[in-house]
């Protein structure tokens, strides 16, 4: 592409970098810089605008973090779809350019965490322990899918509370869901038709189309995926989160489930991805076993995350592969290196073998269900006018608003009073508004007290007594 001329103040209390990333993000959002674009070389851009290389570093790697770029080894970095942001608040019928950063009082972001309960002691003693002087290995790359230790004490993990049977060698460690299903769409046909669960997560509909895979969606039934429809459309590679359904909150169904296992070992190309991806916390019950455990055909795709259980800024997802395509991504992948630093890896595998992770999860599960009780309560006080879904796990509700109003006229009164809510429309790719509207809350974020105070502000805004 060629430079284009952002106005940076130098005389601005703002860093230069920070300038950058805002002229760079808006221009993206904007369309200013067309999605696919290459932006200029780190050298080149600083050249241009007389600042440092070490400025636009920074800039480009808040971009890459936010998911508004990728880099693209060996040959550079390109602007991303705006909708491959899963949470980026973006009204489409306003100038995005001319519209100021929103401070809110109340977030009901589906993605956050709760940060203030994370055992900070424990993960500094560990910390001082694996950076030892004597650990010089740590220094050199490691196995290509992951260190073995971390491997191992996931594959205990997941059988013990998903069920899940694995051996070490079949899982991949990876930084983050949205570098693992590149590796996995590249290592599939690419021929085969891709199904995603529809309303669904933004990021994974949009890596589809960035791999130039045929995808289509899927609607998403009160108990799950239409098993029906991925026959109808003939789709090959299943893309679901069956545990608790983004963002519906659905759980499938004990006959969906056996349905789904059926329909992937009908047909020899037939794959099911299985996104796992805050399954730890279930509080109306036992948790589900994963599909995984119960796939008796080796056709279950097994991804999940430590985002949630431990923090977001970790970076650390693993995929259990089926021992079918373990020998075809071993030797597509020969040469790669893992993506997550070992230092990483061995802080985790050492949290998790001193029964840490454990500790945390059962702690956090108490907290989180804390809270969603704090939620319903204070929520309960406007039915029916809302009607609660989605709460049987995880951290995040569905609420359905009896009232005159669009999604899109509750989603802008709440902001307009500092507080972030979600349509589940904005997860619809065929933007379909629900009547009566649906409003996606998260709770992980929030105190108990800004949850009964951030609800009571919302009712209060949507005038709805």
């Amino acid at each position: 592409m060629d430079m284009l001329m952002f106005q940076l103040q130098r005389t601005d209390s703002t860093p230069l970098y920070k300038q950058l990333y805002s002229e760079i993000k808006h221009a993206i959002i904007s369309g200013k810089i067309s999605v696919g674009a290459k932006l200029p070389s780190k050298r080149k851009l600083a050249e241009f605008l007389d600042i440092s290389q070490t400025t636009v570093e920074l800039s480009y790697s808040q971009l890459v973090a936010e998911g508004f770029i990728e880099s693209r080894a060996r040959k550079g970095f390109y602007a991303l779809p705006v909708e491959e942001l899963a949470y980026l608040d973006v009204q489409q019928d306003e100038p995005q350019a001319a519209a100021a950063p929103v401070e809110y009082t109340f977030d009901f972001n589906p993605a956050k965490i709760d940060t203030q309960s994370f055992p900070f002691s424990t993960w500094r003693k560990i910390a001082k322990e694996v950076l030892d002087e004597m650990n010089h290995g740590l220094l050199l790359s490691g196995h290509p899918q992951g260190d073995e230790s971390l491997r191992r004490e996931i594959s205990r993990y997941l059988f013990a509370s998903r069920g899940v049977l694995c051996d070490t060698d079949q899982i991949i460690i990876g930084s983050g869901t949205e570098q693992l299903m590149p590796l996995l769409i590249r290592l599939l046909d690419k021929q085969v038709l891709f199904g995603f669960e529809n309303p669904g997560y933004a990021l994974t509909h949009s890596i589809f189309d960035h791999y130039d895979r045929k995808a289509v969606p899927v609607t998403v039934e009160e108990d799950g995926i239409s098993v029906a429809e991925l026959e109808a459309l003939n789709v090959d590679i299943a893309y679901v989160t069956p545990s608790h359904q983004f963002p519906t909150g659905a759980v499938l169904s004990a006959t969906k489930r056996a349905q789904l296992l059926n329909w992937a070992a009908a047909a020899p190309q037939r794959f099911i991805i299985e996104d796992d991806y805050d399954s730890e916390f279930r509080y109306t019950s036992r948790p589900i076993p994963a599909l995984q455990s119960m796939d008796r055909s080796g056709r279950v795709i097994y991804l999940s995350t430590f985002s949630k259980s431990l923090m977001p800024s970790l970076r650390i997802a693993y995929m259990v592969l089926p021992k079918s395509l373990l020998r075809a991504y071993q030797q597509t992948f020969l040469h790669y290196s893992s993506s997550v630093p070992r230092i990483d890896q061995q802080l985790v595998a050492e949290f998790m073998e001193h029964g840490h992770f454990s500790r945390h999860l059962n702690r956090m599960r108490k907290l989180y269900k804390k809270k969603l009780e704090h939620l319903t309560a204070a929520l309960q006080e406007f039915a029916p006018a809302v009607k609660i879904s989605g709460e049987q796990a995880g951290m995040h509700i569905v609420l359905t608003v009896q009232t005159p109003l669009t999604e899109t006229e509750l989603v802008e009164l709440a902001k307009r009073s500092k507080i972030r809510v979600f349509g589940l429309s904005s997860y619809d790719v065929r933007a379909t508004t629900a009547v009566p509207p649906q409003i996606v809350l998260g709770f992980g974020g929030l105190s108990e007290t800004e949850i009964t105070e951030g609800i009571a502000k919302l009712m209060e805004c949507w005038k709805i007594a």
